[in-house]
């Protein structure tokens, strides 16, 4: 980082905690996609900590089979770690593992940031889960009096259902959505819950997040060959349908859909629509019974003009700061420069640096940002 890393260094000093670290991450060949995100998770204190602590808690399963946890676990324990406040670190192993695990990210081509974030948190979720049963069964074949020792077996009675797994990722980032159905005929109300770990929203030119998360819960009618199978009216009928959050994550992950197929071209394209994205987000119409509050801690920013090609950036929020995160290149910047990444009015435009996936975090969920 040379003269421009001793001048965030000096910066930082006067203004951030001492135990703070802010590192860039080295670029292996089009890795941008993977270091961008990474960024954002790192800040994302909650998540953060959590992660350093399972780190702490297994540091003997290191000399065990390495998986994405592991490599990703000691990444961040790598630079919270650091003697130095910046500089820059080379998650060669966690790339290296990323790319054993799935091809999708072997190849040196353009990779999607946002299906890295997907595959990585679903990833660590199977990794915890898994580390869950395994510690379960090996409770259950224990000797009795080391069983008495580990407290109570609380079995299920028979017949009852049991209870999924919540780990730490699942507390930061699981919210869940309703599908409501509403039988025009009948007043019936059929829903339907599922659960997500980030939102993915259309986007319009000259728009807002919050004008894209009221179409995204807009109710729709269905009817003519969209009609819906009543049950209690055992026949096809005209209804309206529409998604609302029931349960707010405390990380609300928004990706707008930037790249979108275009049939007479045969091919992809960039939206490099205009939308706002605030420093503070209201849920209300949104939610179900709720009016959650929300902060831009983080954003990833994809550079280019198509969906094949070009380059990921973050932009972080800490303690108050906002800093540039550009592969080894770090940089503090004003807050001002965030509006410079809604993306253009003109369908045209020299500026192809649009916000691609937003991170906000639930006021008062303990983020210390």
């Amino acid at each position: 980082m040379g003269a421009a890393g001793s001048k965030l260094e000096k910066a930082l000093g006067d203004q951030f905690p001492e135990g703070e670290r802010y590192f860039g991450l080295e670029n292996f060949g089009n890795t941008c996609y993977c270091n961008s995100v990474l960024q954002a998770l790192y800040f994302c204190v909650p998540f953060r900590e959590q992660l350093l602590e399972y780190y702490a808690n297994n540091k003997s399963l290191a000399d065990g089979e390495e998986n994405l946890l592991t490599c990703l676990a000691d990444l961040f324990s790598q630079i919270s770690s650091q003697k130095k406040k910046t500089g820059v670190i080379a998650p060669k192993r966690f790339v290296q593992r990323l790319k054993k695990q799935n091809e999708l990210f072997r190849s040196y081509m353009h990779q999607d940031a946002h299906e890295f974030l997907n595959f990585l948190l679903n990833e660590l979720v199977d990794i915890l889960e898994r580390e869950a049963k395994a510690a379960k069964n090996d409770q259950e074949t224990s000797p009795p009096s080391e069983k008495a020792a580990n407290g109570p077996n609380n079995g299920l009675p028979n017949g009852s259902k049991k209870e999924p797994l919540v780990t730490w990722v699942h507390k930061n980032f699981q919210g869940i959505l309703t599908n409501e159905t509403r039988c025009l005929r009948c007043e019936t109300v059929t829903a339907r819950d599922e659960i997500f770990f980030d939102l993915s929203l259309d986007i319009e030119q000259n728009s807002s997040i919050t004008s894209c998360l009221k179409n995204f819960s807009s109710t729709e009618t269905l009817n003519a060959e969209d009609k819906f199978f009543c049950d209690k009216c055992c026949s096809l009928q005209e209804a309206q349908k529409r998604m609302k959050i029931k349960k707010p994550p405390h990380v609300l992950v928004i990706h707008l859909k930037r790249f979108k197929y275009i049939e007479q071209l045969g091919r992809y394209k960039k939206l490099s629509y205009r939308v706002v994205f605030p420093l503070e987000l209201k849920l209300s119409d949104t939610v179900e019974d709720a009016d959650i509050e929300y902060s831009l801690f983080a954003v990833v920013v994809h550079v280019g003009s198509g969906p094949n090609h070009g380059h990921y950036v973050s932009l972080v929020k800490s303690h108050n700061h906002w800093l540039f995160f550009d592969d080894e290149n770090v940089e503090m910047i004003d807050e001002s420069a965030v509006q410079t990444f809604f993306g253009s009015s003109q369908e045209y435009s020299s500026n192809t640096d649009h916000g691609y996936i937003l991170f906000y975090e639930s006021i008062g969920s303990g983020n210390r940002n």
